[in-house]
């Protein structure tokens, strides 16, 4: 069955960085669009960030923009997300996740549109 599997969570201090990767096996990558979002305890799971199947277009949460950057190598078959000057308020269990790619060029928010999900690795940040 399809696997996602995240890495590169932890605790960090305010202001820190941490790049999170997050490999896809069984699954044609190249005909996913990928995303990212997070969980924190008691809220609802949030979009975070979204890179389409060739990788040329992105969009992010107004939270973590021009802080955050998603890519991804579809040679290895995975994703990352590069987070800067990290606050408290990005703690969190951050997931990814993937859709088949279809003909939009606006990539899906919502993650009931997502149908694989990775296990998530949790990323807090100390104040």
């Amino acid at each position: 069955q399809v696997q996602l599997v995240e890495n590169g969570g932890g605790l960090v201090q305010a202001g820190d960085s941490l790049r999170l990767s997050c490999a896809a096996s069984r699954l044609t990558f190249s005909l996913y669009n990928m995303g990212w979002f997070r969980q924190a305890p008691g809220k609802e799971r949030e979009f975070v960030a979204g890179i389409r199947w060739a990788g040329g277009i992105t969009n992010y949460a107004d939270s973590v923009k021009g802080r955050f950057t998603i890519s991804r190598d579809n040679a290895k078959n995975t994703i990352f997300l590069e987070m800067n000057s990290l606050a408290p308020a990005d703690t969190a269990v951050y997931y990814c996740a993937a859709y088949m790619r279809d003909t939009g060029y606006t990539l899906k928010m919502n993650p009931s549109d997502y149908r694989y999900w990775g296990q998530g690795t949790q990323v807090t940040v100390s104040s």
